[in-house]
């Protein structure tokens, strides 16, 4: 008897499933599960590399993001939400709007910064956080706090 004490059947059965169709379910949710996981990895190794090696920002940094994002983002919809096995009228219901964002999301990218101004006229932000490491590692401690304080006790002196 049951734990809950019910005349349910198992899943398989209900589903008019087998045990073999159930094992061959569970490793293809499994594999797409190893596949996102070595993608984040991926995504995460890089995205901790890019500021070091002066990688952000860069064009080729913004769409390999953008595109692991959808990659991952279709193996959720495809295989955890079921829409590999609906209708096509269905899956195109739900997808157009998704491909509009992502296109959307790529024109954002790539006109990124040109709506405020000229991009040369402004530091690169990776640029200033390096800079700022190089001057904390030579022992300029402080910044622009810690020369306004030293001019200030040139002045006194």
């Amino acid at each position: 008897m049951s734990e809950f004490h019910d005349d349910y059947p198992q899943y398989e059965l209900m589903a008019h499933h087998s045990e073999e169709e159930g094992k061959t379910g569970r490793r293809t949710l499994w594999n797409v599960f190893w596949i996102m996981l070595a993608i984040t990895i991926f995504e995460l190794i890089i995205g901790s590399m890019a500021p070091g090696h002066g990688w952000s920002g860069t064009l080729w940094i913004k769409v390999l993001f953008i595109s692991l994002t959808v990659l991952k983002a279709a193996f959720i919809v495809l295989w955890f939400m079921h829409l590999k096995h609906e209708t096509s009228f269905f899956k195109y219901v739900v997808l157009i709007p998704y491909i509009i964002f992502i296109c959307y999301l790529i024109f954002i990218s790539l006109n990124e910064g040109t709506y405020s101004g000229k991009i040369e006229n402004r530091p690169n932000f990776d640029n200033l956080i390096i800079k700022q490491q190089e001057d904390l590692k030579a022992g300029h401690h402080g910044g622009a706090a810690h020369e306004k304080s030293a001019e200030a006790e040139a002045e006194h002196h």
